[in-house]
């Protein structure tokens, strides 16, 4: 089996750049500047007006190490491969030859410049894909580290050594044109300076110095505070500021007229890897391995920057994801970077931040240098309810070793005020005290917040104003065991706890809240809870890695599941209650049918799944991976195709799937990886002539009973065509129009002629204007047709049929009505013979299924008469009937299939598993000795499990069709 049965790769959420740097481009066309970052082994295109994303890369066998464009190609340096694309989904180049890892790129008219890791620079023909010129450098001496091409230099390319090196070559001829004085530390950037001759030059010791080239001579130095500058870029609107990136996210911007430090900017909370001021724009583009891009506009009193556009995501890998409401349109997701983010599933230009949890968010607001003390740990688990988001905080969530739980609010985007501590707790929110929050659950009516501790404690808090209102249990709830799972009905009336001793508890959620109505011994330690409260239904994750399934109005354990190889980290139910999914450390997403108690559906991912979240809709399964920094959505293929779900053994090795890319295109992979420069060309070309417009043929198969195209309203009415005319007839007879004047035709010309060409047209070959007629009977068109089929050996009547089909119900009724020589029709007797042997044809090739029907319905109505008067149309009656009766028998069985599997499922509560059955009477038969009849049974259309069941003489207590 490849792949999952159920869900197909869609797409990744939260994507926007790494450590890779960006490429700002101005576009004309669009009249905007365009942005390409990387994403791992694909690449971004984004408009910088509103930061939407244009256009998605190709999937790369390799992480991207450096992008690169010009007006016409995207260059892109993936491992030792350079591929060049157009409009960023057309592979048009593709340059082989480094034998390192290729990490510096640059556009130089029509070549490109590359160098790997080796220190080798390739100078590539754009257009040939030929290398040009080769210059190696040997890392020891000069680790080429940076590159720039100075303006208005010829040829010329200036390289930067690791050792501090700077040499200025000639491209053209390979010669070293000028040495300069070593520095004492790596240049790490390379930039044009606004003026020519001049290039500013970023060392890893956070000097800047603006060397001018010409002369050698250094025209200013500078240093910053933050360390190695990552990036330097120039105003060009005006103002003379340069702004330089350091690795701790601080931008600096410097007056190099006065040479000071005009004002500093907290840009990203990672090193900025990406420093690019627009031309002519007050604007400046910043990105940083924090997974964000920000757009900075000058515009403030000072002239420092504000931020003025964002695209971001989460900063570390998302721990815990759910959605949110019941629209399937956000979903909630907590990352170790301590921040809560929603990500819209309908476009990522929706997506909000609802902050860092922060012990004091304004303190934190005014921290901007280094790392914020006030940070909270991350994200442990949340919960959330759509009732009150306008009212109130509607967002719960516990912290990694706290016993604090802060609330969030969906309508505001934000942290809410509240940390909701129980007394007995109080001032003991070290992270080295030894009691932590472990599990929560939010009322569905928005006011209550119920949350488990790891002492065993069991509190229930008011999140609107934050007052304890009860305790349950002594206290604690779980005598000095973690509360690992909390459920709450939809009416507020039991709240359901489970704890690492394996007991569930049913408590009240108001009253007589100090001892539970019912305990509930399980075998295993509780690990965690999953709820669907409109089934009452709780899955329980066991720490021997079984699921088990609970009624909480039964208070029973109703179904177990086991299959895992590791312990359970996520767990959740489908919509309609009928699937529950369950994710483990072994890689591994498992599909659980309820009813039959089958695993229906698996599969492994290359890494773990921390969370899964199934859309309230249906239609997407929403997962998030270890040292993935995305959420990836499945598409439930159930509901666009048929799927028939099989029992599957839950020991069996689930199939390998590869994670959702923003492209899917599998055909991708396989150009990159198994094609050769000569083969790109041919393989491009051939795609584009390939056809993906597919047309379904008139019939599947003569096995299959087929409708035609044509509209209800062409065949429904034709047996009641004459009631229908006579209820519509005019109520004024239809008057007879005046009589046309008389004119012969004349001829155009200085005299007056008759023109007399149409007679002369209508004389015969002879010179006689009487026409011998060729054929006695007057047929129609029709006729003609069946008479034209029969003649020519036509067994199919396909003309005749394609004719009558294009026809109107009037007109159908016309044709066959004068098929007969009798009542004043223009047929004969064999041309009715043709017709029947015409609806044979039809009836026994299964087309055209509903209008052979009522054609041959207005046929006997019409000439049943004749029929029987005639022994060559009788003999062909029974040719008519046997066709008929065979037809109706193949639509009947299906009818009544269907009918059998409906009540199937009607009856899936009384159905008991098929082992128990099939072992009933296996036991029976070894002792009475009774004879062993097999029957297909229905059950396994709904459940898959019953292939064979045993029906002796009596009925099966297990089974509910009396088997």
């Amino acid at each position: 089996m490849r792949g999952s049965v159920i869900f197909q790769q869609n797409r990744a959420l939260g994507y926007v750049s790494n450590h890779v740097p960006a490429t700002v481009r101005f576009i004309e066309k669009r009249n905007e500047n365009v942005v390409t970052t990387c994403v791992g082994k694909s690449f971004h295109v984004y408009g910088a007006n509103s930061f939407r994303l244009i256009r998605v890369g190709g999937l790369h066998p390799e992480e991207i190490s450096c992008v690169a464009a010009d007006g016409f190609l995207t260059y892109v340096g993936c491992g030792s491969v350079i591929y060049g694309w157009r409009a960023s989904t057309q592979l048009r180049k593709t340059y082989r030859g480094h034998g390192a890892r290729v990490h510096l790129l640059l556009p130089f008219g029509k070549h490109l410049l590359s160098v790997d890791e080796g220190s080798l620079v390739k100078v590539w023909n754009v257009s040939l894909e030929e290398v040009y010129l080769e210059v190696p450098f040997s890392n020891d001496q000069f680790e080429i580290s940076a590159l720039m091409h100075p303006a208005s230099y010829k040829n010329k390319i200036l390289f930067g050594s690791a050792q501090g090196g700077l040499q200025l070559w000639n491209v053209k001829n390979g010669k070293l044109v000028h040495s300069f004085k070593d520095y004492d530390s790596k240049i790490v950037v390379l930039e044009q300076a606004p003026a020519l001759d001049v290039a500013a030059i970023g060392l890893q010791n956070g000097r800047i110095i603006l060397l001018n080239l010409k002369f050698e001579e250094s025209v200013m130095e500078l240093t910053q505070d933050w360390g190695p500058v990552t990036g330097i870029t120039f105003r060009t609107d005006g103002h003379p500021i340069m702004a330089s990136g350091s690795t701790n996210g601080q931008v600096t911007f410097w007056n190099l007229e006065e040479q000071v430090i005009v004002s500093t900017l907290a840009a990203h909370d990672e090193s900025v890897t990406s420093l690019k001021c627009f031309a002519n724009e007050p604007l400046l583009l910043t990105t940083s391995p924090d997974n964000s891009m920000k757009l900075w506009i000058f515009d403030l009193p000072d002239g420092g920057a504000r931020l003025l556009r964002i695209r971001e995501g989460h900063g570390a890998p998302p721990k815990c994801i759910r959605y949110h409401g019941s629209s399937g349109r956000n979903i909630l997701s907590a990352g170790e970077d301590a921040s809560l983010r929603i990500f819209s599933t309908i476009s990522e230009t929706l997506n909000k931040s609802l902050g860092k949890a922060s012990y004091n968010r304004k303190a934190s607001k005014k921290h901007r240098k280094g790392e914020d003390p006030f940070r909270m740990p991350p994200i442990e688990l949340f919960t959330s309810e759509v009732t009150r988001d306008k009212e109130w905080d509607s967002v719960a969530a516990t912290h990694e070793g706290l016993v604090q739980v802060t609330t969030w609010s969906f309508d505001k985007c934000r942290m809410g005020e509240l940390k909701l501590v129980p007394e007995v707790f109080q001032n003991k929110n070290r992270s080295d005290f030894g009691v932590s929050a472990t599990a929560l659950c939010l009322s569905h009516c928005g006011n209550f917040v119920t949350i488990g501790y790891s002492s065993g404690h069991l509190e229930r808090f008011n999140i609107q104003s934050g007052i304890h209102r009860a305790s349950y249990g002594k206290p604690p709830a779980h005598d000095g065991v973690a509360v690992r799972g909390i459920s709450i009905d939809n009416l507020n009336q039991f709240v359901v706890s489970g704890g690492s001793d394996g007991i569930m508890k049913w408590w009240h959620f108001k009253q007589n809240v100090n001892k539970p109505v019912f305990s509930l011994k399980l075998d295993e330690p509780i690990a965690q809870f999953g709820t669907h409260r409109e089934s009452a239904m709780i899955a329980v994750a066991l720490e021997d890695f079984a699921v088990l399934i609970v009624d909480s109005d039964s208070r029973a354990s109703v179904r177990r599941f086991t299959g895992h190889r590791g312990p359970i980290t996520d767990l959740c139910f489908s919509p309609d209650s009928r699937w529950l999914l369950t994710a483990s450390q072994d890689c591994t997403v498992k599909v659980w049918d309820i009813p039959s108690a089958y695993l229906v559906d698996h599969f492994r991912m290359p890494q773990v799944c921390t969370s899964l979240s199934m859309s309230p809709t249906g239609d997407f399964l929403a997962t998030s991976y270890v040292d993935n920094r995305g959420i990836y959505l499945w598409a439930n293929k159930t509901l666009f195709s048929h799927i028939s779900l099989r029992v599957i053994n839950p020991e069996s090795e689930a199939p390998l799937m590869d994670l959702p890319a923003t492209i899917c295109d599998e055909n991708t992979n396989v150009l990159l990886n198994e094609t050769t420069n000569g083969e790109l060309d041919d393989l491009e070309e051939a795609f584009e002539e390939i056809n993906l417009n597919y047309e379904s043929p008139p019939q599947l198969s003569q096995d299959l009973v087929t409708m035609s195209n044509a509209a209800a309203s062409r065949w429904q009415n034709l047996l009641n065509l004459d009631i229908i005319k006579k209820r519509n007839r005019p109520r004024q007879a239809p008057q007879k129009p005046k009589s046309a004047p008389f004119f012969l035709p004349t001829v155009s010309g200085l005299d007056f002629q008759f023109d007399l060409s149409e007679g002369q047209n209508a004389l015969t070959e002879d010179g006689s204007k009487i026409l011998q007629p060729t054929q006695v009977e007057q047929l129609t068109s029709f006729g003609k047709l069946l008479k034209e089929a029969v003649s020519t050996g036509d067994a199919q009547f396909l003309k005749p049929i394609e004719f009558l089909s294009n026809l109107g119900p009037s007109m159908v009724d016309y044709e066959i009505r004068n098929l007969s020589p009798l009542d004043g029709g223009s047929g004969s007797i064999s041309v009715m013979a043709a017709f029947m042997r015409m609806i044979v044809a039809l009836l026994e090739g299964n087309r055209a299924y509903e209008l052979g029907q009522s054609w041959l319905g207005v046929f006997l109505k019409n000439h049943g008469r004749v029929i029987v008067d005639h022994e060559e149309l009788r003999a062909l009656l029974e040719q008519v009937e046997l066709a008929q009766s065979k037809g109706w028998a193949l639509l009947e069985e299906r009818l009544l299939y269907g009918m059998g599997v409906l009540k199937a499922k009607i009856n899936t509560e009384k159905m008991a598993s098929p082992l128990a059955c099939e072992k009933y009477w296996a036991d029976k038969a070894n002792i009475d000795g009774a004879e062993k009849k097999y029957y297909e049974c229905l059950a396994q259309v709904s459940f898959g499990g019953f292939e064979r069941c045993f029906v002796p003489e009596i009925s099966c207590p297990h089974c509910p069709f009396n088997h």
